[in-house]
């Protein structure tokens, strides 16, 4: 079909030491938090209570850390995962700096290991680590991730968009 855009890479477009810097920010807001904090039942103060906030280290509420490595995961899906079967596993999860709201993440992965998937001859297993940097920076967290990622003859490229009743045209335009 005409005018489908790919997103993503398969698994043989990855290559050992290949560097990733997604160019999209996500500045993290104080509505962010609070919402991310109470859907989670995180009932810590340094997340929520500005009064409670101004007697502590940082003098102000500090982002959750789990919306922070929530962000930074979505931040690599179309470095890493787009063509995703499954996240098999994080490991060494270092929060390094902290996240106040304003603060905007950008992320960037470096593949450390590839290799074909043993249960599943139309994937492969991308090792990467990925970390957040804020806007001044500072890398605020890290981690090293697997994922089980389609190779371009196994997967289904048939599009998601709903077949429409009648074609796109010209003609369809309406007069302001």
């Amino acid at each position: 079909m005409s005018g489908m855009a790919e997103l993503g890479r398969y698994f043989e477009d990855f290559h050992v030491g290949d560097i990733y810097r997604n160019p999209v920010g996500r500045t993290i807001t104080e509505t962010d938090n609070t919402w991310f904090t109470l859907l989670t039942m995180n009932t810590n103060q340094n997340h929520f209570n500005a009064h409670y906030a101004e007697s502590t280290e940082f003098g102000r509420p500090i982002v959750n850390s789990g919306i922070t490595v929530a962000i930074l995961l979505g931040l690599t899906v179309a470095d890493l995962s787009q063509h995703a079967i499954a996240n098999l596993g994080w490991r060494d999860i270092a929060l390094l700096h902290p996240v106040f709201a304003g603060d905007t993440l950008y992320a960037e992965s470096r593949v450390l290991e590839l290799r074909e998937s043993k249960s599943r001859p139309n994937a492969g297993i991308v090792t990467a680590r990925s970390r957040g940097v804020n806007q001044h920076g500072d890398i605020c967290l890290s981690w090293v991730r697997s994922v089980m990622v389609l190779k371009r003859v196994g997967a289904d490229r048939e599009s998601w968009f709903p077949e429409t009743t009648s074609p796109l045209n010209l003609e369809d335009a309406v007069e302001a």
